[in-house]
């Protein structure tokens, strides 16, 4: 008999509307399988056990409406839950706690999900692990050795593990696709202005994006429907679309014209065979599936690398950090804020000026076609504690460049991608390959990531870590 974390989270919706089992019973089953598990995960880092519970019990005494009605799912802990303690992953928070909700945060609860807590993310989101002074590291539940990916990888980690059904993460340079790759998950980074991170977070160079983490694209689709918004001031908006993302999980694609490419931006980076080969598997998937499959050049050349680092090293500089707290953070973060304090306002500028030169230049390649794939990573999940070898900051950086050096191109150009979890090396870890679309059609994307999520037999071919 299927457990309730064998169910997708639109399953457990329909459960509710059907009063078949409760808000309340799915909240306490998850909560007990947190309690009991996430100690080898590290995929919390704040449960709200009590106030989950009063959330669900409200909710089975309403009107379920909508696909996610009594459905829990966490927040990663870069977003304000009022009331809630928030570290943003660094331990010169503790003690914060937020004085507002995210807008995101509000659409969730209004469209009936329970948050079951706050889940672990990297030191002001910056690695590509995750591996923070306030929990414990976030771990792949494919190899409890691995890291789970960043810096949505608790998030990634909770899904992965049946800790949550689906959960909102956000996106500044692969912060979503990364952890979904190496936990096995569908991932979606929306289009630039899809989401808002209003009231208090800015938009900035709009790199950033929420967006959500999924074991099925369905799920992934009708949580970025709950999750769509604008606010007032927001300094982006995406172009508008029709319907709802969840309908398009179940409608046909057409025939696509599919670019790819596999060469890395960043210079000297080297592909481990296990990522070429779930390349070319997706490659075959999608033409056997009809779709027109055309080897390009990459639209990016390697001379945005330079000019990304240097907003990075800016963006490092975003969190306020007391004077008798910055001995609290990790090597890596004063490294990076050590530099970008150093950075002018005009450096700033003209990087962010090439990088828009840059998409200008690539948005004339790339919307030639329906979608461009790519591998989503460089190698295999990583140990814990890899990226950090040798107590040098310098070379963490450089590792990080090298393992992610495909995802982050998307968030300079604001365009949707994804991660799709097909492919498993032969020592069971996961692969993920990225479909990136044109602005604004995420809708294509969902589509055709369903129709391969249908090939495999649904769910991916219901893949299922052994501690699930």
């Amino acid at each position: 008999m299927a457990q309730i974390h064998d169910l997708t989270a639109i399953e457990q919706a329909e459960g509710v509307r059907r009063r078949e089992i409760s808000p309340v019973e799915i909240t306490e089953h998850y909560l007990d399988r947190i309690e009991r598990l996430d100690g080898q995960i590290g995929a919390y880092v704040t449960v709200t056990a009590q106030k989950a519970i009063e959330q669900a019990r409200l909710l089975a005494a309403g009107t379920p409406e909508g696909p996610l009605y009594g459905v829990p799912i966490p927040i990663k802990d870069l977003n304000l839950v009022k009331d809630v303690p928030i570290h943003f992953g660094s331990a010169t928070y503790d003690g914060f706690v937020a004085p507002v909700d995210d807008t995101v945060v509000e659409r969730l609860r209004d469209a009936g999900t329970i948050m079951l807590g706050k889940t672990a993310t990297p030191e002001f989101g910056l690695p590509c692990y995750t591996e923070t002074y306030v929990s414990p590291p976030s771990r792949t539940p494919w190899d409890l050795t691995r890291s789970a990916g960043g810096s949505s990888g608790g998030a990634a980690a909770a899904v992965a593990a049946g800790l949550a059904p689906a959960a909102q993460g956000s996106d500044g340079a692969g912060s979503i696709r990364i952890p979904a790759s190496v936990c096995g998950l569908f991932g979606i980074k929306p289009t630039r202005g899809r989401i808002s991170f209003a009231p208090i977070i800015p938009d900035l160079a709009g790199m950033s994006a929420n967006g959500p983490l999924a074991r099925t694209v369905a799920d992934a689709a009708a949580l970025l429907d709950v999750m769509a918004h604008n606010n007032p001031g927001d300094l982006y908006a995406a172009p508008p679309y029709e319907g709802t993302f969840l309908e398009h999980a179940s409608r046909e694609p057409g025939r696509l014209r599919i670019a790819r490419y596999s060469r890395p931006v960043v210079p000297d980076t080297v592909l481990h065979p296990d990522v070429t080969a779930a390349y070319e598997e997706a490659s075959k998937a999608l033409a056997a599936l009809g779709h027109e499959i055309v080897d390009i050049d990459p639209p990016f050349g390697p001379d945005v690398v330079p000019q990304f680092v240097t907003l990075w090293y800016a963006f490092a500089c975003m969190h306020p950090v007391a004077d008798d707290r910055a001995d609290r953070l990790r090597p890596l973060t004063a490294w990076l804020r050590e530099r970008g304090f150093a950075t002018s306002a005009p450096s700033f500028l003209q990087a962010q000026a090439s990088l828009q030169l840059a998409t200008r230049l690539a948005l004339l390649v790339t919307n030639e076609y329906d979608a461009v794939l790519t591998p989503t990573v460089t190698e295999p999940p990583r140990p814990v504690g890899w990226f950090e070898e040798g107590d040098d900051p310098e070379l963490t950086f450089e590792r990080m460049k090298h393992f992610a050096a495909f995802p982050a191109i998307y968030n300079v150009s604001g365009q949707p991608a994804v991660n799709l979890p097909l492919h498993w090396n032969a020592d069971g870890l996961p692969i993920g390959v990225m479909l990136a679309g044109r602005v604004g059609d995420e809708a294509t994307l969902i589509s055709v990531s369903a129709q391969l999520e249908a090939s495999r037999g649904g769910f991916w071919g219901d893949r299922r870590p052994a501690m699930w």
